[in-house]
């Protein structure tokens, strides 16, 4: 059902009166604490520090290269992930009706267009100076991905991708749209034969994701219900020893975390690992990552077989049951997993 929560005028003020009395407060938990979206939050400066820009992401997207050395965000309920680099290498896809993009270099990325509805352009002033930045938001008003200009970015570059793509519609009220919610198979209907021996079977960890959709299976359901040979619990905090680990022996590995609209991949070494509170993260020159213990409810370790043997990763999931981070050890396609890495994953 579509609807406009608040008027922009009205959220404006209330969110100039939260400020006054948080001034450090996150735009997402200020979201959450006035009852809206952060795209809604986005959406009061039109007009001042915020334009509003068309609906023609994929060029957009396209248009990322030039804009050279940036930092991307893409973050999960509980995780979030920054890497500074360049768009290098985009390509495009058709998923059916919809286009899907691989983004390759520096900044690695998955993204999938069929729920982006907003776009904006967004220059903020902070202490350290004026920030410029592309923020894409999905039909229920969620973050999708946000591009932020750096010291060696290409201003004149954004400034035309901005001039190019301005929408018509300057209007600050957004009309939301929710995702519909996937009926899944229970335990009593699932075909436990067929689906262990899909998975036992498996030539490509790809190929999860066609199994899931076979069976209508949630992702925690398939982890929890498969066989303890494939996937099992384990200690919910356990990414600490991964990072610190990984971070100690120098292992490189993989980190994705993400959302409807766009999945964000950390490969390689880690260097810096702080614990800040519930916060785990990653503080490296060109890699952040900022995980929220409190936000992961459970852990598994979960095996797939495929035709470079067999692939391990360590998947957290938050308490609706949605994927918050994967954690693999970082291989190329033709090759094994590192003896290191299932030895890590193992002693978890």
């Amino acid at each position: 059902m579509e609807t406009i929560i608040k008027s922009a005028q009205s959220l404006k003020q209330a969110w100039e009166n939260l400020k006054e009395s948080e001034p450090k407060l996150r735009i997402r938990d200020a979201a959450a604490k006035l009852g809206v979206t952060e795209a809604q939050l986005v959406a009061t400066d039109i007009g001042a520090s915020v334009i509003r820009l068309s609906d023609h992401f994929t060029e957009q997207l396209e248009q990322l290269p030039k804009l050279g050395r940036v930092m991307s965000l893409t973050r999960s309920e509980g995780c979030v992930l920054e890497h500074k680099g360049p768009f290098q290498k985009i390509e495009m896809h058709q998923a059916g009706p919809h286009k899907i993009a691989t983004v390759i270099g520096p900044i690695e990325q998955r993204v999938f267009f069929a729920g982006w509805k907003f776009g904006f352009a967004v220059t903020t002033e902070t202490p350290k100076g004026t920030m410029k930045s592309l923020q894409y938001f999905d039909k229920a008003g969620e973050a999708v991905m946000k591009v932020y200009l750096q010291d060696k970015s290409n201003p004149e570059a954004y400034e035309e991708l901005v001039k190019n793509n301005t929408a018509a519609d300057q209007s600050a009220d957004l009309v939301l749209e929710a995702f519909p919610t996937p009926e899944y198979t229970s335990r009593e209907q699932l075909d436990y034969e067929g689906f262990t021996k899909d998975w036992e079977t498996m030539k490509d960890t790809h190929d999860f994701f066609g199994m899931l959709r076979k069976y209508k299976l949630n992702r925690q359901d398939a982890v929890k219900w498969i066989d303890d040979k494939w996937a099992y619990e384990i200690d919910r905090l356990s990414a600490r020893k991964i990072v610190e680990k990984a971070a100690e022996t120098k292992l490189p590995i993989m980190i994705f975390a993400g959302n409807k609209g766009n999945i964000q991949i950390h490969q390689g070494k880690v260097q810096t690992v702080r614990q800040m509170g519930e916060w785990l993260n990653v503080l490296d020159p060109d890699f952040n990552m900022h995980l929220n213990e409190n936000v992961v409810d459970k852990a598994y370790v979960v095996h797939k077989s495929t035709e470079d043997g067999l692939v391990s990763a360590v998947e957290l999931f938050d308490k609706e049951g949605e994927m918050v981070a994967q954690f693999f050890g970082l291989r190329k396609p033709g090759l094994p997993q590192k003896p290191e890495w299932k030895a890590l994953v193992d002693s978890l």
